[in-house]
This record gives C-alpha cells, structure tokens and sequence, in this order.
C-alpha cells in the first residue's frame, strides 16, 4: 500500500539512499544524519517521504525561510516513477508552505538532469534565465555529486 506522510529523521537512512540512488547533488555537511536533522527541526511539517510496502520510495526535503519557499533533494525511485508519488510529493509540500503563509517557491536542479527539469516544468515551475545562482561555502565541504555530472 502507497502512503504518505511527514518525513521524520528516523526517514534519514532510507532518504540518504534514495537521494544516492536517484543522482541527487549532495555533500558531507548539510546531508549528513545531524544537517538533515537541524533542517527537520528548523522546517517542520513541510518534507515528506512516499512509503510503498513499508520501503521509503519518494522524498521531498522542503522548507522555507518566512519569505521564500525551497524545494531540495525532492526524488523518486526509478522503479515507482510514472505513479504519481513526485507530483504528490510536490503537492503535499506547497501545500504545507501555503499553510505557513509561503507565497512563492524556489528549488535547483542541475541542467543535466532532463527528467527532473521536464518534472518541474510540467508542475508549474519556470526557468528563471534572467538569474544566476551562486552559492559560497561557510565551511569545507566535501561535494557527493551524481554519476551524470562526472
């Protein structure tokens, strides 16, 4: 049976290895079991995780900083997509932002990744080319990036 519900850090595990599997971009700090756990207590009741047979298969990690949503490490298992789970995972973390009087939400997907794009665009989501992301680490970080960006 396919369930839904809010993701907790007991999720961590399952998450890590779904996010791996599914070539999410991650890194040694802000992924960890202790950064996904500050981001949970910093974010609740806005990230979730598709559960089928008692095996996490989707996961959206969601927050919001009082202004601005962000959609991050969002995936499904390749072998449950075409289900439905990612569009309601999106839905169930708009919602939860909605709630929070969130008005808009950001997330990043690396270009390469035509299937996550093609996602996303059909959810709503529009390319903003008039923008330039940039990021700068605080601290020392070792990048996990997926196999496509190698």
């Amino acid at each position: 049976m396919l369930d839904y519900r809010l993701m907790t850090i007991g999720d961590y595990e399952a998450a890590y290895d779904l996010w791996i599997k599914c070539g999410n971009g991650l890194n040694n700090k802000d992924d960890s079991y202790e950064g996904i756990e500050k981001y949970l207590k910093r974010n609740p009741g806005t990230s979730y995780v598709a559960v089928l047979d008692e095996k996490v298969v989707g996961v959206i990690l969601c927050g919001h900083d009082g202004r601005r949503g962000i959609i991050q490490h969002a995936c499904v298992s390749p072998d449950c997509r075409r289900m439905g789970i990612g569009k309601k995972l999106a839905d169930l973390a708009i919602t939860a932002l909605e709630k929070e009087g969130i008005n808009k939400v950001l997330l990043v997907a690396f270009k390469k990744n035509e299937g996550g794009n093609a996602f996303w665009e059909s959810q709503g989501f529009t390319l903003r080319e008039d923008l330039n992301y940039r990021n700068k680490a605080l601290t020392e970080m070792i990048r996990i990036d997926p196999d496509y960006l190698k």
